[in-house]
């Protein structure tokens, strides 16, 4: 506010995320059911909620959300910010504390959009046997080797923001042949969000931002085959959390250190989040071969960064 001279009485109050704003009036009591006088805390944004949700909120923790986008967020007592401005550096919902986020536009929305358009067959066997659509093209997915004979899948449908933050870039298959199948493009397009999130991944490391193991959170995380992908490019353990509803659950911490029940966001994190006992670990031999494809998924962008400049021309 000083480098702009803003007037900082022109601007409305900022509170921490578990402080309490202000209580539940008789309106609000009539039109939700809730009591009169509930207190009413700060809450956080989507991504600062699931990191509470999930128990990221001390330095060297982190977690990835494969949702519609995709997001490699990690914890951090002090601000640290990319010169290159390839990932956000965010105040956290953990009063005085930081992290540090960079995202893939089109995660799980990669998936649901291949899905929705070209597994017709799928959708209607899931009809039929009662069983989830993402898990028979999981199953599908699984039965093709790493690398998906060479197809490799490129998830920018709606641009990009990390690493490129680039508007213009588009979804890319690079490497269909006639050998290809349906499974093989499902493949491709899980390992292409994978590489997505390892571009952030990199990044953090570039800035000595380096966790010990992930939480994956999100549908997408719901599903073994991608979260092994993710264990074995990051190189890193890969668990997951009991409850799901990362983010619910965050706010509902945050309301419980506003109310008095806890004494700060950390301490109720260590009651409230439980984590699974179903942590993957690397296989090496599948790491050395997702490097190569990674490589070449890097240069990829390379090569077309202005054919999709021209193409945002025409």
């Amino acid at each position: 506010m000083a480098a702009l001279d803003i007037d900082p009485a022109l601007l409305g109050r900022l509170y921490e995320s578990p402080e309490v704003t202000g209580t539940i009036g008789k309106e609000a009591a009539g039109l939700t059911g809730l009591a009169v006088g509930t207190p009413v805390v700060g809450g956080a944004g989507d991504n600062a909620a699931a990191a509470v949700g999930t128990g990221v909120v001390r330095d060297g923790r982190a977690f990835t959300t494969i949702g519609t986008s995709g997001v490699v967020y990690a914890h951090t007592d002090k601000p640290i910010i990319d010169p290159k401005g390839r990932v956000h550096t965010f105040c956290c919902a953990v009063p005085g504390a930081w992290h540090v986020m960079g995202v893939t536009q089109a995660a799980g929305l990669s998936l649901q959009w291949f899905k929705n358009n070209f597994c017709m067959p799928e959708i209607e066997r899931a009809k039929q046997t009662g069983k989830d659509v993402y898990q028979i093209t999981d199953e599908e997915a699984s039965k093709i080797p790493i690398g998906a004979d060479r197809l490799l899948y490129l998830p920018y449908l709606m641009g990009e923001r990390t690493p490129h933050l680039n508007a213009n870039c588009r979804g890319v298959f690079f490497g269909l042949s006639a050998m290809h199948t349906r499974a093989h493009l499902v493949r491709a397009v899980m390992e292409g969000v994978g590489y997505s999130l390892l571009d952030c991944m990199q990044v953090l490391k570039e800035m000595n931002i380096a966790p010990a193991e992930m939480l994956v959170t999100g549908g997408g995380g719901k599903s073994i085959l991608w979260r092994q992908m993710i264990c074995d490019m990051f190189e890193i353990p890969v668990c997951t959390t009991a409850s799901s509803e990362g983010p619910a659950l965050g706010v509902a911490i945050l309301a419980a250190v506003g109310a008095g029940i806890y004494k700060s966001v950390e301490a109720a994190c260590d009651v409230m989040v439980q984590k699974n006992d179903d942590a993957l670990l690397p296989v090496r031999e599948n790491t050395a071969i997702y490097r190569q494809y990674h490589a070449l998924y890097e240069n990829l962008y390379a090569s077309l960064k202005d054919d999709f400049q021209a193409l945002a021309g025409l």
